[in-house]
């Protein structure tokens, strides 16, 4: 990959951290958080997007954004407010942003008048003519203009006119001296110079001491730094702001002087402070100096940290805090990991086979090893893990269009944003809760007028929260809407021949019907539902997750469906378990119990293998070496083991094998890629002895066993057939 492919990437890769921000700060301004922070949040975020697509060339994407930071920039200084109408176009303009952003990446070009009607909008609310915006042009705005023609010339320069009050006017000495790797980060300093000169006055002046021969000179690296005065009515608070975006990437400070001089004797300080920021005549040339900032500690803790370098001038070196690693890279050291886990558990098998006397030191140090591989291996995965923040966050947009096709009023409420999980696992996460929230809105959330009739708010909410319990990540989506109309399920699965017309189902059993494939109880086929493709979609989408998926619904209060998620698809905790002559892996977080039952606990019914009465619950027994046509040494249960699992569905079986072998980290291995999916296998894994392992599918054991049952009932009737003849 050569440099410039590398920057654009890194371009990229930061347009979609600012386009997340930018629909957060947008959902705030809708929620009524309309203050000062989350406004300029909304502007730095396009602005940023601007200033690195600038670097680039990307054109088109430069003069939207242009436009769209045009009609921010009134919003920021009051002169146009935040309407809901004008949210409602800034949400617009957002979407047409990320499109272009995404068709600059892939280099697909989006049609000429993609963004026509967006950019008449955006125009509309800056009180111009249609006709700018149709042609593509950049428009005039209150937005800072490109810095052209800027001279590198040490001198004073006054790019600013003086505004007419300066009677609340402060007086602020500046320097700022970006970092030679800013450039590579599509970070423009430009920009922040054009965004102090918004603020009033400023006198400015170019340090070019650090250029370098032009033999030497790399166009990526920023080389120039800049200090000065500026005259403005606005707070320091209001100058730091522009600041926050490229903390990490420059070195400033900002000092706050008494009142300001006349105009002539700061052209005259800033003529005779031509240097390098080293000088400290920039802070002496001031009568008074007071408060001052630096960026260690603007908007940052009051305690100063010793350990950060301080430079000359009062400015002190930021500690970087982050990187950005590609992801394949970290798959690299987690499948190395995974190898070492692998070892580890060769290594146990080995020392078991030695003397006593010579493996009593091997298992401590043995057990310091296991030790240090789990920290390891939870370091790793920690590495992989995301917040479910950014699938969270679209889900605003999918809901606020869904309400307005449906005409219903609907609130999104998000809890535990940041609760980490798998990379892997969020990137498959979107299109279920897409599923899911769309048939809360289309089928739960009753209208306006309806919710008023039944003594209920005409808005109604849909509550969607993530939590980490144990082992695994909950996801919940819970809406306040009429619940499942259980009458009408049972009756439409019915109609399309999904159920025996004579079958007697719970409640439970009829709400769970929704997720067949081809059911829908849409009367009318539309964009939102009435196809009979979602529900199924979602079960089997979190099933191969390795997931389990559960619905309650209440009459009239509303419908949670939750699914519970392993937080790594990598390497997990198992129990190893022997039928016959094979070895399986058990996942532990699928393990209710083990037990060894006696005989007065099975109690043997008709058309069955044996039943167990667990504290006053009846778990069918099925013998796990007849679901996978394993010969089992164990023929009755009270002879072997019983482990009690459980399904997403709520079912619980008793598996039957011989013995339970212990507990062991495994490595997932996938067996669709060397091979092809089998019922009742989920992956492969390899253990301590060299050999390989199956990893059992807990949701399809139970189809399994129903399998089974069948079969057996169809034997004992061919059976009775033959004896009655």
């Amino acid at each position: 990959m050569s440099r410039m492919d590398a920057l654009k990437k890194t371009f990229f890769e930061e347009s979609a951290e600012q386009l997340e921000s930018l629909e957060t700060s947008l959902t705030d301004l809708r929620e009524g958080g309309s203050s000062d922070d989350t406004i300029n949040a909304v502007f730095r975020a396009v602005h940023s997007v601007k200033g690195g697509a600038g670097i680039f060339g990307f054109e088109r994407l430069v003069g939207f954004a242009h436009v769209f930071e045009s009609v921010l920039d009134q919003v920021r200084h009051g002169s146009l407010l935040a309407t809901p109408d004008v949210i409602d176009v800034l949400f617009v303009a957002s979407d047409v942003l990320a499109d272009l952003v995404e068709s600059t990446r892939s280099e697909v070009e989006l049609p000429a008048d993609y963004d026509d009607d967006c950019r008449r909008a955006l125009q509309q609310l800056m009180g111009k003519s249609t006709g700018d915006a149709a042609s593509g042009e950049n428009v005039e705005s209150a937005a800072p203009a490109d810095f052209d023609g800027f001279d590198f010339t040490p001198v004073s320069v006054d790019i600013s006119d003086t505004p007419d009050d300066n009677l609340a006017e402060q007086t602020y000495t500046i320097a700022f001296r970006p970092k030679p790797a800013m450039l590579t980060g599509a970070k423009d300093p430009l920009a922040l110079l054009r965004e102090l000169r918004g603020f009033g006055t400023l006198d400015i002046t170019a340090d070019a001491g650090a250029l370098p021969h032009l033999s030497e000179f790399a166009p990526d690296q920023a080389y120039l730094a800049w200090h000065g005065t500026l005259r403005t009515s606005s707070t320091r608070q209001d100058i730091e702001r522009i600041f926050e975006s490229i903390r990490g990437d420059c070195e400033f400070e900002i000092t706050e002087l008494g009142l300001p001089p006349p105009l002539a004797e700061l052209d005259t300080a800033s003529a005779s402070n031509v240097a390098t920021l080293d000088r400290p005549a920039l802070v002496d040339a001031a009568p008074v100096a007071v408060n001052t900032v630096t960026a260690q500690d603007a908007g940052a803790d009051e305690t100063a940290d010793p350990a950060k370098e301080t430079r000359a001038g009062g400015m002190s070196k930021p500690s970087t805090t982050s990187i950005r690693v590609d992801l394949d890279r970290i798959d690299r050291v987690v499948n190395m990991v995974g190898e070492l886990v692998i070892a580890q558990a060769m290594l146990s098998q080995i020392i078991q086979t030695l003397p006593e006397e010579t493996n009593n030191q091997l298992w401590k140090t043995l057990d310091e090893v296991t030790h240090h591989t789990r920290e390891l291996k939870n370091s790793v995965m920690a590495m992989r893990a995301q917040p479910v923040k950014s699938v969270f966050q679209r889900m605003t947009r999918l809901v606020r269009e869904v309400s307005a096709k449906t005409g219903k009023k609907v609130h999104l409420e998000m809890v535990g944003e940041n609760t980490e999980v798998d990379k892997t696992i969020i990137e498959q996460l979107s299109d279920p809760l897409v599923h899911i929230i769309r048939n809360s809105i289309d089928h739960g959330i009753e209208s306006p007028a309806e919710r008023l009739t039944r003594g209920k708010s005409e808005t109604g909410t849909v509550r969607l929260s993530a939590d980490q319990r144990g082992g695994r990540i909950v996801i919940e989506v819970r809406d306040d809407g009429a619940g499942i109309n259980s009458e009408r399920v049972l009756k439409k699965a019915r109609e399309k021949g999904l159920i025996d017309p004579n079958a007697t189902l719970s409640e439970d059993e009829i709400n769970n019907l929704i997720f067949l494939p081809g059911f829908s109880t849409a009367e009318a086929l539309s964009d939102i539902s009435g196809r009979g493709v979602g529900m199924d979609v979602v079960r089997r989408n979190i099933q191969d997750l390795g997931g389990r998926i559960t619905l309650k619904s209440t009459a009239g209060q509303g419908m949670t469906i939750q699914f519970a998620l392993p937080l790594t698809l990598a390497v997990m905790d198992g129990m190893i378990i022997r039928v016959g002559n094979e070895t399986f892996v058990m996942p532990i977080s699928a393990i209710v119990e083990c037990l060894r039952p006696s005989r007065s606990d099975v109690c043997n019914l008709v058309g069955t293998r044996g039943t167990l009465q667990l504290r006053g619950d009846i778990v069918p027994l099925v013998y796990l070496g007849d679901l996978l046509q394993v010969q089992a040494t164990v023929k009755v249960a009270s002879d072997g083991v019983v482990i009690i699992i459980e399904a997403s569905d709520g079912t619980r079986l008793g598996l039957v094998i011989d013995e339970l072998c212990g507990h062991q980290q495994v490595v997932i291995k996938s067996i669709e890629e060397n091979y092809h999916s089998v019922l009742g296998i989920a992956a492969a894994t390899i253990l301590g002895n060299g050999r390989v392992a199956f990893i059992l599918d807990i949701e399809k054991l139970p189809e399994l066993a129903r399998e089974e049952a069948n079969r057996s009932d169809a034997d004992r009737h061919t059976g009775a057939q033959s004896v009655a003849a």
